[in-house]
């Protein structure tokens, strides 16, 4: 069960995913990508904690992507957005990288997603991005 404070990070962070998600379908708005930055960083301590938060992005074999993430998140506030996106993303590639095979499989169950996942060109993608970890 969540206790306040994790649904408030729950909500900030699909916050933060949303604005992202707008300043990018808007051209790039560093306004809005700075605010998702923000909340989805704020709603992420919130949901797991400060300490576990620390931990999970110095562990040693992410510290790549918590430094590429974080330079990111940097560079879109200071203006350059097209480079500190790119970078952004090749951070949470490499930060959340173990959890999209946990997030494919229920999307696989999913009616029209499914069916979608389901095309052999996407099926195949997906395969070979996933690498050994497509038997999960």
């Amino acid at each position: 069960m969540m206790g306040d404070t994790q649904k408030i990070g729950a909500l900030l962070a699909a916050a933060g995913g949303f604005f992202t998600f707008l300043g990018v379908i808007m051209f790039l708005d560093r306004g809005l990508l700075a605010i998702g930055n923000i909340l989805f960083l704020v709603g992420v301590v919130m949901l797991i904690g400060p300490g576990r938060t620390g931990r999970f992005f110095w562990q040693p074999s992410k510290r790549r992507g918590s430094v590429c993430f974080f330079l990111g998140m940097f560079l879109v506030l200071i203006g350059w957005v097209f480079t500190g996106l790119m970078i952004e993303i090749f951070g949470v590639v490499n930060l959340f990288g173990d959890f999209f095979p946990m997030l494919i499989t229920p999307l696989r169950r999913i009616p029209v997603i499914g069916t979608f996942l389901s095309l052999p060109i996407i099926n195949s993608i997906i395969e070979m991005c996933l690498g050994s970890h497509s038997s999960l």
